[in-house]
């Protein structure tokens, strides 16, 4: 079966609406809970680049249960300042002071770039961060700029190092981005576990249970109910496994690994906080703000051979990879970033999907807020 095929029959049950539609909405909805309204509108701009892009888990998702719900909670503060704590010529560090994670990053990234278009290469951290959605964003943005996009964040505690059961490290994505000559850049945008806490979230919404091997319990044995899953990682009794999975037989050594370079990064360089400082709880068990801390670099790619050649080099290296041998059974191989460009080919046709429990949230909002929509589960309802 056609990969297409397959991708919009796991979808069947959701309702779906118009891109214009949910970016508007979620503007109208982080205005109401107190963003000023250039920062909800580049909020819902790194939210529905995640949906546009098939990336479910970081997108309209997440309105609710990320970002209104901590507000509503205290914990994230809507209107964000942000203070240049240092800057150098080619490095910046920034402090966002626990506003929304997508406005200072986007801040972050421009310096970035900038710095980048007037000494080769730019460099800068955060820290009083929040979730900043998907990390691929900001590869894009020095992607569009013709440059090299390379970008880490830490989160709260999920993943177990391996041979220990404990939510020491965050997700922790290292994220790579580059320009190529065919129709889509390269994007690697992937957390350095297994999965991730948000494609559990997407899992609870559509009603299915994980696979073997995402998940360990306190006794180092696989998880799959996804509902005592997601409570389980909050109670700290659950951890997410590094890429690899559990053990040493499939390498989650390097998962480990690669997830304690981007924590010592993302928190040594702008000298904030890391791994269980990050659980989102003081000492009495109060809801606390998550300090996350992100990195970002752009690097001019015609500051080296120029980038045409390298936009060359880059796309034949992929076509020679999807060229290869196929495995038997197998008739495509796909290179980093396709899937999302296939997936937004039939997304800007047919919009986004909607699942029920979704359905529920974007209701609740509307409700709190009195905001002027009506979608077309009203109709079924």
């Amino acid at each position: 079966m056609h990969f297409m095929d397959v991708y919009e029959a796991q979808y069947r049950g959701c309702t779906w609406l118009d891109f214009t539609l949910l970016q508007t909405f979620m503007t109208d909805a982080l205005s109401a809970a107190g963003l000023p309204k250039d920062d909800a509108k580049s909020v819902s701009e790194v939210l529905i680049e995640s949906d546009k892009r098939g990336i479910d888990s970081h997108g309209i998702g997440r309105l609710k249960p990320i970002y209104i719900d901590r507000i509503r909670d205290g914990i994230l503060n809507p209107v964000t300042t942000i203070d240049i704590v240092r800057e150098r010529k080619t490095t910046a560090v920034l402090d966002g002071n626990n506003g929304m994670g997508h406005v200072v990053s986007r801040k972050a990234m421009a310096m970035a770039i900038q710095k980048a278009k007037t000494h080769g290469m730019g460099m800068t951290a955060v820290r009083n961060s929040t979730h900043y959605g998907i990390a691929g964003y900001y590869a894009l943005m020095a992607i569009k700029e013709g440059m090299l996009g390379i970008t880490g964040t830490n989160a709260r505690p999920s993943i177990a190092p391996t041979f220990g059961v404990e939510n020491m490290l965050g997700t922790n994505p290292l994220t790579i981005g580059f320009p190529t000559d065919e129709p889509f850049p390269f994007v690697l945008d992937c957390a350095t576990s297994t999965t991730q806490r948000g494609k559990i979230e997407h899992y609870e919404r559509m009603g299915k249970q994980l696979p073997p091997g995402w998940v360990i319990d306190a006794n180092g044995d696989s998880s799959c109910d996804t509902v005592e899953v997601l409570k389980a990682l909050t109670e700290g009794r659950a951890a997410l496994t590094p890429l690899g999975g559990i053990g040493e037989d499939g390498a989650g050594y390097k998962g480990y690994g690669y997830a304690a370079v981007v924590e010592v990064l993302c928190a040594a360089l702008q000298d904030g906080a890391y791994l269980k400082m990050l659980n989102g709880y003081d000492q009495e068990g109060k809801k606390i703000p998550y300090p996350l801390g992100h990195f970002f670099i752009a690097i001019d790619l015609e500051e080296f051979m120029g980038l045409e050649s390298f936009k060359r080099t880059a796309g034949c290296i992929m076509r020679e990879l999807r060229a290869s041998r196929k495995a038997p059974g197998c008739d495509y191989i796909f290179t980093p970033g396709e899937k999302e460009h296939l997936i937004w080919a039939f997304r800007k046709q047919k919009g986004c999907p909607v699942p029920p429990a979704l359905q529920r949230d974007m209701t609740t909002l509307r409700g709190w807020y009195d905001l002027d929509y009506r979608f077309d589960w009203d109709v079924k309802g």
